[in-house]
């Protein structure tokens, strides 16, 4: 019947019962046999009907709302965001769920305030800090959650994430391997690393600790979003290290910043200083060199958080935690 928009009356025909024993079917207001109710749920799916929004609702006994804590907030790179926030609405409309959007300076107030209303079913959370107020809250409400990130105490929540230490820890090699002795990380806003915000902080620890595996001389300073940031951080760093051969990149805003920055300091890419960097691809794509990278995978990182949470909602087991291993695309700047 596809073409037009198929009737309750016509599901109620299909199934061989009445149209109320349909709506009963989609409300949940009255008891229905197993066998009736699986007969309509199988006309339903047979004929491909769409019942109103409000009638699904209150058949599952959900709102058919998932909650985003998105962290609009300093030193947050809005694009990469709006990348995992488009993931997560892509990934709840195939289950025909829709999304409410909470900022993170909300903090518990605004995650207590909507699960008491009933609004949404559940909560996907980003931007977790290793001492992360939020979790206590999270795990005493009856909403399941899933957070984009970890915590530094995770047992009983459900974590996704790109392995960002391991991230780290690739960058290094690849650089060691490429004959760099001395290599420095410039990483996220120094306010992120204040926060502790846990992507961050695990990337450097990640990248300290290679340092020390492949036995290289390495720093790792916060990197600001301005020019003349990135610039007066290269200078001193260059200054004092002038034999530095390799830069490790995990800032997207700041990307393009470092490439200009250290022409004007008299130094090529790749001749002088090998530069990987980890971010978006199209970021890495489109930076001249073409940045050797490692993808933030946005898009699979928030599928996978709405399939968890998904899961979860339907009483299935699911891991505690998922770590997405990183790779590693190698292109003009090492």
């Amino acid at each position: 019947m596809s073409g037009r928009t198929v009737t309750i009356t016509e599901v109620a025909r299909h199934a061989g019962v009445a149209v109320s024993t349909v709506s009963y079917v989609l409300s949940g207001k009255r008891t229905i046999s197993a066998g009736t109710r699986r007969r309509v749920l199988d006309s339903i799916d047979a004929l491909g009907y769409h019942p109103h929004a409000g009638a699904r609702a209150l058949a599952s006994k959900r709102a058919n709302v998932i909650a985003l804590v998105l962290p609009l907030r300093a030193g947050m790179h809005v694009p990469v965001l709006m990348r995992f926030a488009s993931a997560v609405v892509t990934a709840a409309r195939r289950y025909d769920h829709d999304v409410l959007l909470l900022t993170a300076d909300e903090g518990t107030d605004g995650i207590r305030r909507v699960a008491a209303s009933a609004l949404v079913d559940a909560f996907v959370l980003m931007d977790v800090e290793l001492d992360d107020n939020r979790v206590p809250l999270l795990r005493e409400l009856a909403e399941p959650s899933v957070l984009i990130g970890f915590p530094a105490e995770p047992a009983g929540l459900t974590c996704v994430d790109l392995d960002f230490a391991a991230a780290g820890g690739q960058c290094v090699a690849h650089l060691a391997e490429r004959g760099h002795s001395r290599i420095a990380l410039l990483g996220a806003p120094a306010v992120v690393y204040e926060r502790g915000t846990g992507f961050a902080r695990r990337t450097r620890e990640g990248f300290v600790a290679a340092v020390a595996a492949h036995r290289v001389a390495g720093v790792a300073l916060p990197c600001e979003e301005t020019f003349d940031e990135v610039y007066a951080t290269l200078a001193r760093l260059l200054r004092d290290q002038p034999d530095l051969s390799g830069l490790v990149v995990h800032n997207e805003a700041a990307v393009g910043h470092v490439l200009s920055a250290l022409r004007q300091l008299g130094r090529r890419v790749p001749a002088d200083v090998a530069v990987v960097a980890i971010c978006p691809d199209d970021v890495a794509e489109r930076a001249s060199p073409a940045l050797t990278s490692v993808l933030i995978p946005a898009e699979e990182v928030g599928r996978e958080a709405v399939r968890l949470l998904m899961e979860k909602l339907d009483g299935r087991t699911v891991p505690d935690a998922t770590l997405l291993a990183p790779h590693l695309a190698l292109r003009a700047s090492t």
